[in-house]
């Protein structure tokens, strides 16, 4: 998870621009955003608007939404725009990811209790074996503005990258009222433009160590200076499943069924949106250090800090070059 900081724009004259802030509740967690600007031309009402169309269309919780008759329909269903945008996204991610990101994993995330529906015990290797014939984004299809599926099981789930979508439309609809200085914040993923005002000072980000991974109370571990772009993390120690002593992850490897076991506890992704960043810790989370460096390389768009458990059994860290140099102010 990610906690803002201080927050800093670009420079105008100190009686022409305020600092205005709102904030809420959507996406079972917490929102809020802070824009410079004039005048309070950003209205509550507004962005909960917005939410909640994007509640509407891309939420697993919510039974009448888009991706909830898609889930339930033998065939497939035509896409609204939010939706849309989410799947080729999705499906351009799991090409590029060599499939380690699927949205079609939502009936491996349901067995293992990590949707809307409760379970009573973990699966085995059989039901696992029966839910992968219903995986894999080689199943579904956008055909014109209708996605089609397989068969009739193959369900999607997008929560991997909903959120990171969902602060892009608000910080586009804040871009679209002449505001350039602003960050949006949902459930911790974040998108910032602009700097301090007055100076040229960029923003300050906090990023959260996970203490000593038994969920112990987090503290900042690191600071990173932005003013462009999106910063979302991916994290074991706040979202997995415990049964019987055992922790499970819950990042599903589509391939295996199983929740994923690396060594990498967390991951901090900065790209130039937030849906890209939120796409890609997942799959840093997946690989692992060493691919995840090997896939960095190859993709100046995206930088990545790692909190990992090293050989010895304590928590390390360390980050891609282009991370790094978001330490410096």
């Amino acid at each position: 998870m990610i906690i803002s900081g201080s927050f800093f724009f670009r420079i105008y004259p100190r009686s022409e621009i305020h600092r205005y802030q709102l904030s809420g509740f959507a996406q079972g967690t917490s929102w809020s955003l802070i824009y410079y600007a004039s005048d309070s031309s950003i209205h509550q009402r507004e962005v909960d608007s917005i939410l909640i169309s994007l509640d509407s269309s891309l939420s697993i919780y919510k039974p009448y939404s888009e991706i909830s008759r898609f889930n339930k329909s033998g065939k497939g269903i035509l896409l609204g725009t939010h939706l849309n945008n989410v799947v080729k996204k999705s499906l351009d991610t799991y090409q590029k990811s060599g499939g380690l990101f699927d949205i079609t994993v939502q009936p491996l995330v349901e067995a293992w209790g990590f949707s809307a529906k409760k379970i009573l015990s973990l699966p085995d290797s059989s039901q696992i074996k029966g839910l992968l014939g219903c995986v894999g984004s080689q199943r579904i299809a956008i055909q014109g503005r209708y996605l089609k599926k397989e068969k009739a099981c193959v369900k999607i789930d997008v929560d991997g990258i909903a959120q990171g979508y969902s602060v892009d439309v608000i910080s586009n609809f804040i871009e679209s009222k002449k505001i350039m200085n602003y960050l949006v914040e949902l459930g911790g993923e974040i998108r910032v433009k602009g700097r301090k005002v007055p100076g040229t000072e960029k923003m300050k980000i906090g990023i959260e160590a996970p203490g000593d991974y038994d969920m112990n109370p987090t503290v900042v571990q690191k600071i990173i200076y932005a003013d462009e772009g999106g910063i979302t993390t991916s994290g074991s120690f706040r979202k997995y499943f415990e049964s019987e002593g055992k922790k499970f992850s819950h990042n599903i490897d589509p391939k295996t069924g199983f929740p994923t076991q690396n060594e990498v506890i967390s991951v901090t992704v900065y790209a130039p949106d937030a849906i890209t960043a939120d796409a890609y810790d997942n799959v840093f989370m997946a690989m692992g250090i060493k691919k995840s460096f090997q896939f960095l390389e190859k993709r100046k768009d995206l930088a990545a800090y790692f909190i990992y458990r090293n050989e010895k059994g304590g928590i390390s860290d360390t980050a891609s070059d282009g991370f790094n140099k978001l330490f410096q102010p």
